[in-house]
């Protein structure tokens, strides 16, 4: 007997009338109109069943501190990073876990089973990594935490920094960060690329710079992770976030750009909630929204995926641990409305951002992991119109989270009692 069969599902290349049979943890078959004995059975209703969503760039440590020691009154990323600087002395271990732990109360609850967190590594106390990795302890049951070394303040721009960081993958964080913008000059920038990704190579790990998170076109630290990436064969184990100076270069350097972070096989990272809140601020008009060339990117074949990066933090006061929302912001500014452009905008919270995180198990085929989401939608383009009602969300194959089916009461003459705002039939 089954442990669980869900029947009737659409999935997100467009199928229908699917079942998903689960045994032991791990989906053992995918087939249209299956009927067999289970311990549990769904009817999906013709509804979308994805998998999980997967958060590619996040920072837990800092996540629903909003307003502590004040709030950011400019709005501005250099006064988050400032605050973040003022907040950081009075951090407690048992402060930080206990945001976290909610913050993947909320993830759950969304759907959103795997996070990259960036974890400050400036201070060699390193009191958000012990925090995050105790979080990652308690939290594996039901979500996959991945931690990047992240030194926030520039890990050549810090005394002790490059020490700092490999103390921190010593205890067990996962990926190799760097912030290369942020070192004192261009040249210090660029050193710091290459000694991470050195590190990295060393180590066998993967990287994640923020890169180019700037408007200065000028900057252009992705090239040299490009160029050390192909150098140590780091070849679809590096990422590039934000990379929002690539939205004011001239086309000409981009036409010789890209085909270099394609050669080095980069993965991307864009956060549209924050890239274009953050970014353009010296500018009157016009002005600039800083999001990267998704898709340009896309078209390239690189691997994109967009990012939540904060949520009630020092640089954005917004957010609920929901992707949808990255993908929907994301759709509107890089004007991604065809319909296939908008399956690529749900990729984009789900398979692409765990090709980056190298999740095993990842999908809806047989021997995946039983992780997946019930979404009340029919389609991905819909799910991502309606920021979709999650109706079940399964790990292992047990059922971990849901919602009711959203639904609106009407008293109109001569129309419908209910609305649920789903399109058509």
């Amino acid at each position: 007997m089954l442990d669980l069969l869900i029947h009737d599902a659409t999935l997100p290349d467009g199928r229908t009338s699917m079942s998903v049979a689960v045994q032991d943890g791990r989906i053992a078959e995918v087939t249209e109109g299956l009927r067999a004995p289970a311990h549990a059975t769904v009817d999906a209703a013709g509804m979308l069943l994805s998998p999980p969503f997967v958060d590619a760039h996040f920072h837990l440590d800092a996540a629903l501190s909003y307003g502590l020691p004040r709030v950011n009154a400019s709005g501005t990323l250099l006064e988050g990073i400032a605050l973040w600087g003022e907040l950081k002395p009075l951090l407690t271990q048992e402060a930080i876990v206990e945001r976290a732990l909610a913050y993947c109360d909320w993830a759950v609850a969304r759907g959103l089973l795997a996070i990259r967190s960036h974890v400050d590594t400036s201070d060699p106390s390193l009191l958000p990594v012990e925090a995050l990795l105790e979080v990652k302890r308690r939290v594996a049951p039901y979500l996959d935490l991945q931690l990047v070394a992240f030194p926030q303040d520039g890990v050549l721009r810090t005394p002790g920094g490059l020490d700092n960081l490999r103390r921190a993958l010593d205890l067990g964080v996962d990926v190799v960060g760097g912030i290369p913008h942020f070192e004192r000059t261009m040249a210090q920038g660029a050193e710091s690329v290459r000694l991470l990704c050195e590190l990295a190579a060393e180590r066998g790990l993967r990287v994640d710079m923020h890169c180019d998170e700037s408007d200065d076109p000028l900057s252009r630290h992705v090239e040299t992770l490009a160029h050390e990436t192909h150098r140590l064969g780091l070849h679809g184990r590096a990422t590039g976030s934000h990379l929002t100076s690539m939205h004011s270069m001239d086309n000409y350097y981009v036409s010789k750009l890209i085909p270099l972070m394609a050669e080095a096989q980069l993965g991307v990272v864009a956060n549209p909630l924050i890239n274009i809140t953050l970014q353009g601020r010296h500018d009157t008009y016009p002005k600039r929204r800083g999001m990267t060339r998704v898709p340009e990117l896309l078209a390239a074949g690189l691997t994109v995926a967009f990012g939540h990066d904060c949520v009630m933090d020092p640089w954005y006061g917004g957010g609920s641990a929901d992707m949808l929302e990255a993908a929907h912001m994301g759709l509107h500014v890089a004007q991604m409305t065809g319909q296939e452009a908008m399956r690529h905008c749900f990729a984009a919270v789900t398979e692409n951002p765990a090709r980056l995180l190298g999740l095993e198990g990842y999908g809806l085929a047989p021997g995946c992991h039983a992780d997946f989401v019930l979404l009340h939608a029919r389609t991905p383009a819909e799910a991502i119109r309606l920021r979709a009602t999650r109706l079940g969300v399964w790990r292992r194959g047990r059922r971990v989270a849901g919602s009711p089916a959203p639904a609106a009461d009407l008293s109109l003459p001569g129309r419908p009692s209910q609305v649920d705002f789903l399109h058509g039939r």
